[in-house]
């Protein structure tokens, strides 16, 4: 053997030894696998800092705004593409749009004296440059030097956070606490400086989620406690409000406000500061509450004993051991085999950005805000209250995640958001920050929230009074459910238009509602969801009304709408098509498939499919399978046989955002599961990535990534409040779910980048050729057995039963 072919085997070797080294140490430390980074920028508006599973801490660096017209940096507090670092705030929600909210009580270290007022412009001033070299982010801890030299180490527990800050040698160590300087404002703001304890006392009252859209939101909901405990004496203090700064001072008081477009004024906000003479290191350790500040030290104290591993006070390392080790033993629920380095890096990260919400929300002691502003309890038999709901996009994947790897969890949820409810006089918000129902989006996904979670397994919940709960505000509309009020983005009613519902059986145009067809097809999609509830219950009777009142979706289809068939679209309360009208339009014209009139974030073309329960019933609407095979065809790929599944055009899909997410599965429907089986890895393989645009688009509190993780293992729970799983293919040779109800092997000794397509499945042993997954087996688990291969097997998949379920009138 040569010299030459000699170092050619030496280096597939090493390549290959290296490889294996990656997997092992992934199995051992998943955490390893996370880029916390991905998602940062395209808009993925993830946080990169510091916090647990499911944590109320999010101890996470606030950026300097990109783009100067813009008043964030990102709703997640952070861009990729930022140069300087404004603080670092303690909490923050994962991959939400608007201009986000939270951020609250920044934290920053600075080695300049404190002159000028740190409100007088808020973004800026003593902000700090900072470059990605010198920043590392990791599972439960984050990194940075910034340009001032300050070194700054962040780690989370579930309800602290905590630092050390490394000053320059010969520099004067000081740290503003800027305690009014929550990302879109604050309506109050109080600070207290106790010199000799060594602690930074104070609150701050903020909301304001989406309140740049309209003024429905543009106000406080919530107040966070802080309790911060420095290890050095404090040797300086100071204040500041509005534009004056005073020296010495150590109570502050003053607020931002929310300005008269939703995003503060600069001038306006308070704070304080404390300095610890000439440089070397400054730990700090901070609890939170949204109770009281008496339960942010009780947080403080019972999360720093849990940290303890000396005499002495845990520090960051303590606390970055303890979150690494949590966030092992989530990660580790999934263990994945093969794959290239990379794919098993997006999975992983995507399992990560999945299992960071909803948040804790209740103290230690139990104790939460409600939606009515006082003081609870949790439940008997309850182990945490959460909070943070994005309910439009949660409710189609990423519950279904969460509960099926912990019921007792997806339970506790249940309840969180059935506690929401009781306090909120009977309303399932359809997205809730905190103690805020902020109305935004559109339809009633409370009900498939619900719904998913105890069709995957999650029944350590009053399900019963739940459903009734459901049920009436399905029945009886509110005088909100009658009302315009925060419409089109934020209508106050849980069922926007019910009056309308129940009369003509859709939303007419002209309903409150930001879209017509769009609330029609989110509030079938509700309806089905009770009915599937019910009979997860045994209530056959409102199984089968509300299974009838889920078909009212064939009164907005209009099957002379366009040339090229049917499509979904506002109909008036007479019967009428409306003409449409598009933002761009002078004046309204004949339907066209392209037009977002009566639609949310997304066209007609877009929304056509949005009938996952009963997709049988829609393709018969189209003029049958074949037809709408042939439209899929369309809807994803261009006339040149190109991929178009983001950023193509309103006629073609849009796998960054929720309305098109169901879509590539539909090919089973069809009767040629090859196609989905293509489609899902070519989309895995190009719009999701290990870099800070990996996410396609907003994350939306993990439910993008929820999609990914369903995707990569090989299957998707497709129909809401049921556990039946569509199936795709893996892309690893073996999958192991470890579930306390029963665990699930994926065996695919071919699977690769290159190898989508299922040639034979054994499921627990048995062929089958069925391209979808009882909910006995997303309940009690099992082994599927793929035999993969590089070129599609036609002859899989097509026979009459083999499609997945569909649900029409019971």
């Amino acid at each position: 053997m040569s010299l030459a072919r000699n170092s050619v085997f030496a280096r597939v070797l090493i390549a290959a030894l290296l490889a294996s080294a990656s997997a092992f140490a992934g199995q051992l430390d998943p955490a390893s696998l996370v880029n916390p980074l991905v998602g940062t920028t395209n808009g993925g508006n993830v946080f990169p800092g510091a916090t647990m599973p499911f944590g109320m801490v999010q101890f996470s660096p606030e950026a300097t705004p990109v783009n100067l017209k813009r008043m964030i940096a990102a709703p997640g507090g952070y861009e990729y593409r930022a140069k300087q670092i404004r603080g670092f705030s303690l909490t923050n929600v994962e991959g939400w749009g608007c201009a986000g909210a939270s951020g609250d009580v920044p934290f920053m270290p600075v080695t300049d004296a404190i002159t000028a007022s740190p409100s007088k412009d808020f973004r800026h001033n003593y902000a700090a440059d900072f470059t990605h070299a010198d920043e590392k982010a990791e599972p439960g801890s984050y990194r940075v030097k910034l340009g001032n030299g300050v070194q700054v180490a962040l780690a989370a527990s579930t309800r602290m956070g905590a630092a050390t800050f490394t000053f320059p040698a010969g520099k004067t160590a000081r740290i503003l606490v800027r305690t009014s300087d929550s990302e879109v404002g604050s309506t109050a703001a109080h600070s207290q400086i106790d010199r000799d304890a060594r602690i930074v006392t104070g609150s701050v009252t903020s909301g304001n989620f989406c309140g740049y859209i309209g003024t429905e939101d543009r106000r406080p909901y919530y107040t966070l406690y802080f309790v911060a405990q420095f290890d050095r004496p404090i040797t300086e203090t100071g204040v500041w409000k509005d534009s004056t700064v005073t020296p010495g001072a150590t109570t502050s008081e003053g607020a931002t406000g929310f300005g008269p477009e939703g995003f503060p004024e600069a001038g306006h906000g308070s704070g304080v500061w404390v300095g610890f003479g000439s440089g070397g290191e400054v730990r700090l350790r901070v609890g939170i509450s949204y109770v009281s500040e008496a339960n942010a030290r009780a947080n403080l104290e019972a999360e720093s004993a849990a940290a303890k591993t000396s005499a002495a006070a845990p520090g960051y390392e303590q606390v970055a051991a303890r979150a690494r080790d949590a966030w092992n033993k989530q990660l580790s629920q999934i263990e994945i085999e093969g794959g290239t380095d990379t794919q098993r890096r997006v999975f992983t990260t995507a399992l990560y950005h999945a299992t960071m919400t909803p948040t804790t929300y209740s103290d230690v002691n139990g104790e939460y805000t409600g939606m009515d502003h006082k003081v609870h309890r949790i439940a008997t038999g309850q182990s945490v209250q959460y909070a943070n709901f994005s309910g439009w996009d949660v409710y189609r994947s990423q519950f279904q995640l969460l509960t099926w790897l912990d019921p007792k969890r997806g339970s506790d949820i249940a309840q969180s958001l059935s506690n929401q409810s009781q306090q909120d006089n009977g309303r399932w918000d359809r997205w809730t920050h905190m103690s805020g129902a902020t109305h935004v989006m559109n339809g009633d996904p409370a009900a498939a929230a619900i719904a998913d979670i105890y069709a995957f397994g999650g029944r350590a919940f009053d399900a019963h009074a739940a459903l009734q709960s459901l049920v009436h505000a399905a029945d009886v509309p509110t005088k909100e459910d009658l009302s315009h009020d925060g419409c089109p983005v934020e209508c106050v009613g849980q069922r926007p238009g019910l009056d309308q519902w129940l009369k003509v059986h859709y939303i007419p145009a002209g309903a409150p509602a930001w879209g017509p067809a769009a609330d029609t097809l989110e509030d079938v999609s509700a309806e089905f969801s009770i009915s599937a509830l019910a009979g997860h219950l045994g209530d056959t009777d409102l199984q089968h009304r509300f299974a009838e009142r889920a078909q009212y979706w064939k009164n907005i289809w209009n099957p002379n709408a366009a040339p090229d068939g049917g499509y979904f679209m506002n109909r008036n309360a007479d019967g009428t098509w409306p003409k449409v009208k598009d933002d761009n339009d002078k004046a309204p014209h004949d339907f066209t498939p392209s037009t977002e009139d009566g639609f949310v974030e997304g066209s007609a073309a877009q929304y056509v499919w949005m009938i996952p329960f009963n997709v049988a019933g829609l393709f018969d609407q189209m003029g049958g399978r074949d037809k709408a095979a042939a439209r899929l065809d369309r809807f994803f790929y261009d006339a040149k046989g190109a991929p178009a599944v983001t950023k193509s055009g309103p006629l073609h899909a849009e796998l960054d955002n929720e309305p098109s997410i169901e879509t590539p599965w539909l090919y089973d429907f069809a009767h040629e599961p090859w196609k989905t089986q293509q489609l899902v890895r070519q989309v895995l393989n190009t719009i999701w990535k290990n870099a800070p645009d990996g996410i396609p688009g907003n994350d939306d509190l993990g439910e993008m990534s929820s999609w990914a993780v369903f995707a990569m293992m090989g299957f998707y729970p497709e129909i809401p409040g049921r556990a039946e799983l569509v199936l795709g293919s893996p892309l690893f040779t073996s999958v192991a779910v470890h579930r306390t109800n029963g665990d699930v092997h994926v065996i695919a000794p071919a699977a690769g980048t290159d190898t989508p397509y299922v040639q034979a499945l054994k499921v627990d042993g048995k062929p089958t050729s069925k391209t979808w997954l009882p909910e006995s087996f997303a309940l009690k688990g099992g082994t599927l057995e793929f035999d993969l291969g590089s070129t599609p097997n036609k002859s899989w998949g097509i026979n009459p039963g083999d499609e997945p379920p569909s649900f029409g009138a019971q």
